[in-house]
């Protein structure tokens, strides 16, 4: 079941300050695993404890969702793991712009809030203020990983991102979308649209060395599709 928020509402525009690494994990220094939209935490909870050598950072929006992930946390005395709760498309710039270079080692958005009505896409999670942030913010050589059980949704963040250059497509043919997951867990979500045999949309890019493109030249090229 989606629970949807309005991300633009007046209550989601505050911006949230962020703590800094040394206060979110043991040890600050390790590549960080940066998963927007968390919800409930499961996957990053069994994904933490078989990466030790990665610091797995959920950003969730719901705040409901973010206290229970975090009790869990808490019980299960995890510590290269931690979940918060903020807007990223308000709160998570200044935090991605403090990182030490070369330390954000992956993204992942899986199976975001599809926001159907043309009037309402501004709500999606990926917009290009929040690529732009993110691609200034990885190293050459990391990764992007997108995943949806929605084709619609699925072919506008990809129109988003080749339109920002920043990312190679890994998928050796380069207009599949249907490649495999890259991680060893799965996503309660993603668990359930195996189990209704939805087919599911997978994006797998890696940062290439070209510059960020500025905000406004992104949203340009892409509201010329997506409009």
């Amino acid at each position: 079941m989606r629970q949807h928020v309005n991300p633009l509402s007046s209550f989601f525009q505050v911006r949230q300050e962020l703590p800094p690494l040394n206060r979110l994990f043991k040890y600050q220094d390790l590549p960080i695993h940066l998963d927007l939209g968390s919800a409930r935490g499961k996957f990053l909870i069994d994904l933490s404890r078989l990466q030790p050598e990665i610091n797995h950072l959920g950003i969730e929006i719901r705040q409901a969702l973010v206290s229970a992930a975090e009790r869990e946390r808490n019980q299960l005395e995890i510590d290269n793991l931690k979940f918060l709760f903020c807007n990223a498309n308000v709160s998570l710039y200044q935090w991605l712009s403090l990182l030490e270079e070369k330390q954000l080692d992956v993204v992942s958005i899986q199976f975001p809030d599809p926001w159907f009505k043309r009037r309402h896409r501004k709500r999606r999670i990926l917009q290009p203020s929040l690529l732009t942030a993110i691609a200034s913010s990885m190293p050459e050589g990391s990764k992007l990983f997108i995943q949806t059980d929605i084709q619609s949704l699925m072919e506008s963040m990809v129109n988003l991102i080749n339109f920002s250059e920043c990312f190679d497509n890994c998928d050796i043919n380069p207009d599949s979308l249907s490649r495999e997951n890259p991680f060893p867990v799965r996503t309660e979500r993603e668990l359930y649209a195996i189990r209704k045999r939805l087919k599911i949309y997978r994006f797998l890019g890696l940062r290439n060395s070209r510059p960020t493109p500025s905000i406004s030249f992104l949203e340009d090229a892409w509201l010329k599709i997506e409009h």
